[in-house]
């Protein structure tokens, strides 16, 4: 059997498991501690514009706990980016509030302005004014952010960037998670760095970020005994999960920069195959993370999505369909849609291929070989 070759999996540097171990010979396993505002320090420093950050447990609590310092409530309508992962969207639910779907733009696979735009107008005209907008850059391709803020600012709409794909991407030479009135980061096993589990809160309102350090530890309130006046969360980073991430902030760069090379090299060996082609980057004001190398199958070309899919994964190589659209998910049927099917097209022909920066070169020929066998049978 051939040894699996994984879509993307925790690739650890040199020094975590220094700072691991500094938590436990100084008994700091306690929730917080050192690691915690070092880890916070370090995320602020590499994305600058002088914003703020609170390390918590998860992508998905971050954006929960956005959500809730911007008052969106029980009855509220919450514009998001349909085609993503469902932990873009769950929080919306988790407050009560209704989704509003809206579609991707063929350059770049996110938001679509144009679509953005008519969804805020046909929600006024029908009484709701959407209490926020959350973009998501996939993949770690920037968004069209530019007009998307423009959009948002002229409707007087707040955006939660959901950069949980895109620590070490850029748009016009500015960090991905600093463009929004507040921002979203994961380190789940599988992202580009990686605290085992994590995520964090980011903005440039040092208040927002104080309150959600408040929610996420309960809402305790400053008395000597365990006194509550507001409901909270058990959403706090650890001070050992914190220790993995500043180890991995020391290699951030290294990991962006195989990850583009991956993609690179898709790109090259794949070019005089007529059925695929790939996101590109529009122009020099986009810099992606390639967080994950992804293709278009044109199935008119005699092979398709799934056949490919399929194929490698008889040979032990993961790959992945595109996120499947949130307003095709049955947990949100019935919810507003607002596009032209876009997502719906990329999501029936797109395909995730292996892109871990721990992928060896010969890992890499072997997808590509695999990848050749099928397509010079068409």
């Amino acid at each position: 059997m051939n040894e699996k070759i994984w879509l993307s999996s925790p690739h650890m540097g040199d020094n975590e498991f220094n700072f691991v171990k500094e938590a436990f010979d100084t008994n700091w396993i306690a929730p917080l501690g050192p690691n915690v505002d070092g880890f916070e320090r370090d995320l602020a420093v590499y994305l600058g514009e002088d914003v703020h950050v609170a390390a918590l447990s998860s992508g998905t609590a971050a954006l929960h706990l956005a959500l809730i310092i911007l008052g969106v409530q029980a009855g509220d309508e919450v514009i998001c980016q349909t085609m993503t992962f469902s932990a873009s969207a769950n929080p919306i639910a988790y407050q009560g509030a209704t989704p509003v779907f809206v579609d991707s733009e063929a350059q770049t696979w996110n938001m679509s302005p144009r679509y953005l735009e008519a969804a805020i107008l046909d929600r006024i005209e029908n009484g709701k004014k959407p209490k926020a907008i959350i973009v998501v850059h996939l993949y770690g391709m920037p968004a069209q952010m530019d007009r998307i803020m423009e959009i948002a600012d002229k409707y007087g709409i707040p955006v939660v960037e959901d950069a949980a794909e895109a620590l070490g991407s850029s748009y016009k030479g500015r960090k991905l998670g600093t463009f929004g009135a507040m921002s979203i980061l994961s380190f789940n096993g599988n992202k580009i760095i990686t605290t085992s589990g994590g995520g964090a809160l980011v903005s440039k309102n040092e208040e927002w970020i104080k309150k959600s350090r408040f929610l996420a530890t309960q809402a305790r309130d400053a008395a000597p005994h365990y006194q509550h006046s507001e409901i909270g969360y058990n959403y706090r980073m650890s001070n050992i999960c914190a220790g993995i991430g500043r180890g991995q902030m020391e290699v951030l760069e290294q990991r962006v920069a195989k990850r583009r090379s991956n993609y690179e090299f898709y790109q090259e060996k794949l070019a005089d195959f007529a059925p695929i082609t790939f996101c590109k980057e529009p122009n020099k004001d986009y810099y992606s993370n390639r967080w994950l190398s992804t293709i278009l199958v044109d199935s008119e070309n005699g092979v398709d999505r799934e056949a490919l899919r399929l194929h490698l994964e008889k040979v032990n190589i993961e790959s992945r369909p595109l996120w499947k659209p949130m307003h095709l998910q049955p947990v949100f049927e019935g919810t507003p849609f607002y596009g032209d099917g876009t997502s719906e097209r990329l999501f029936e022909t797109g395909l995730c291929l292996p892109s871990g920066s721990n992928l060896s070169d010969e890992d890499l020929e072997k997808v590509v070989a695999q990848m050749e066998q099928l397509l010079q049978t068409v």
